[in-house]
Formats: C-alpha cells, sequence, structure tokens
C-alpha cells in the first residue's frame, strides 16, 4: 500500500513538472511571437527624419500592457547611400523593408521579384539646396549663383561637395541642375568637383567647411536649424522631382504596417516638418 502511494505522488509531481514546463513554454512562444524585429535599409538623407517617425510609431504601438510602456516592435535601421543598400539586398541582406532616395532601385527589385504583387510605393518627395558656412548665401539668388561659379574669381581652390551621381539620387539631381545650366563638366574638369559617397558625407564635407559649397538636402538644413544665409534652395522645377520610393522585401505585418504609417496623414506630417515637399 505504500508503495502504491508513494508511485501514485511521483505521477502526480510528474504530471505537474509537464503541465509546467508546457506552461512556460507557450508562454515563451507568446513572448516571441509577441515581440519582432523590423530591419529597415534606409537613403542617407532620412537619417535626420526616420528616427522621429519610429519614436512616434512604437508610441502607437507599445504592448497592449497596462504594466509595460515599451513597444512590441524593435526597429533596427540602417543607413547608406540608396545604390549601396541595393546592392546589399541583391547580395541578399536581411532586410524587411528598403527605403530609397530614388524610384529605380525598388523598381529593379519589384521587377526581379516573383511576388509581383509587392511593388514600390512612393513615401516621400525631397528637396535639393546648396549649403555654405563659409560663403555668406544670402544675396545670392540661384542664377546669380551660377554666375559666380562660372566668374573668373571662382578659383581652382573653390570646392563643391555632392553626393555619388551613379548611386545616391540627390547627386544626380545636383548633376542635372549643374549640367542644365553647362556648367558641370567645367566644374568637373576643373577639380571643384568633390565626389562624396551619399548625401550625408556631402552635407558633412560642407557643413565641416571642408569644402566652400555642398549640393544637399533641405531636410538636413532642417535638422541643424542653418541660417537663411548659409543655404539656398535650388528652385524645384529646375531638377527632375526627387521622388522616394519604398519596397517591401520580407511580407511580414511589421513591414506592411510601417509603410501604411509612412504614407498615413502622421506620417507625412513628419516629412513636412522636415523640409520634404507632399507627394502626389
Amino acid at each position: 500500500m505504500v508503495k502504491v502511494a508513494v508511485l501514485c505522488g511521483a505521477l502526480l509531481a510528474l504530471s505537474a513538472c509537464t503541465a509546467d514546463n508546457s506552461t512556460n513554454a507557450e508562454s515563451a512562444t507568446a513572448t516571441s511571437a509577441e515581440h519582432q524585429t523590423l530591419r529597415i535599409a534606409a537613403a542617407a538623407n532620412l537619417s535626420d527624419v526616420l528616427p522621429s517617425i519610429i519614436d512616434s510609431y512604437q508610441v502607437d504601438h507599445r504592448v497592449s500592457d497596462s504594466t509595460s510602456d515599451k513597444s512590441d516592435l524593435d526597429i533596427d535601421v540602417t543607413y547608406a547611400s540608396s545604390g549601396k543598400l541595393y546592392a546589399q539586398i541583391k547580395a541578399g541582406a536581411p532586410y524587411d523593408l528598403y527605403l530609397s532616395a530614388n524610384q529605380a532601385f525598388p523598381q529593379k527589385l519589384a521587377d526581379n521579384k516573383r511576388d509581383k504583387s509587392v511593388q514600390p510605393f512612393t513615401y516621400a518627395r525631397g528637396q535639393l539646396a546648396l549649403y555654405s558656412v563659409t560663403k555668406p548665401l544670402n544675396d545670392f539668388t540661384p542664377a546669380s549663383l551660377l554666375d559666380a561659379f562660372t566668374s573668373a574669381s571662382f578659383t581652382d581652390d573653390s570646392k563643391i561637395s555632392i553626393a555619388n551621381p551613379e548611386l545616391a539620387p540627390y547627386g544626380a539631381s545636383a548633376k542635372f541642375y549643374l549640367q542644365s545650366h553647362k556648367i558641370y563638366d567645367k566644374l568637373s574638369a576643373q577639380k571643384n568637383l568633390i565626389q562624396a559617397e551619399n548625401i550625408g558625407q556631402a552635407f558633412q564635407y560642407a557643413h565641416t567647411g571642408s569644402v566652400d559649397y555642398g549640393f544637399v538636402a533641405q531636410s538636413q538644413l532642417v535638422a541643424i536649424k542653418a541660417k537663411p544665409e548659409q543655404f539656398i534652395t535650388v528652385p524645384k522645377a529646375s531638377y527632375p522631382a526627387i521622388l522616394q520610393d519604398g519596397i517591401i522585401i520580407n511580407n511580414t505585418v511589421p513591414a506592411a504596417a510601417f509603410t501604411d504609417y509612412l504614407r498615413s496623414d502622421a506620417g507625412q506630417q513628419h516629412f513636412a516638418q522636415a523640409g520634404y515637399l507632399p507627394i502626389q
């Protein structure tokens, strides 16, 4: 009789232990399912606006638990030139969402996708500006500045930073702007143009005074609260619209939800405050 009682007790303990382990496993699975990571490949010009958008998005997507003020989503962002990020994605980099500074790279990815239902979307329209911390620009107009670039006083020592036109859409727009006024080839031949890897580096060259002028994104100047005499906004009609497209790489719920937020009124308000033009 004693042996039977001991055996029954052991079986009950084993059953309880198994139930506890099962409950713990289910709890761990639920926690893992709740907490996810969204990996974003973002064009360098977004480094000034995307953090605030992410902060607002995560506030709106907190864990539905009164004891927690944390978001149920981690968002990891890699900033680089659009071309470099495109190359990484083509090589298999594990991004969920790609936010380019142009339309060409996302379209190329869409063309190569088997799932044709996933198409690029426009989320922002950038503005090009000329920036200087060494040469006051308040007395210049775009026309008079172009005259200055071709004047005899524009010495061989004067430098202008421009993002790599092959990789960075803002660089391509700056090149188009200078070409349309027939001075790009001259400035290039005179070695007045300093090519930066991306728009972030082009801005840094100008911001630190390493060059006299820099073609940058208007949003970068809004972010640092640049003084009026430090920049000229390039007329938007003088270069092709800088329409920035994105595409979902890994079709997950977080990627789709964040995409919707970017294009929502709340997301677009962030872009407008950061110096972007409204998307059509």
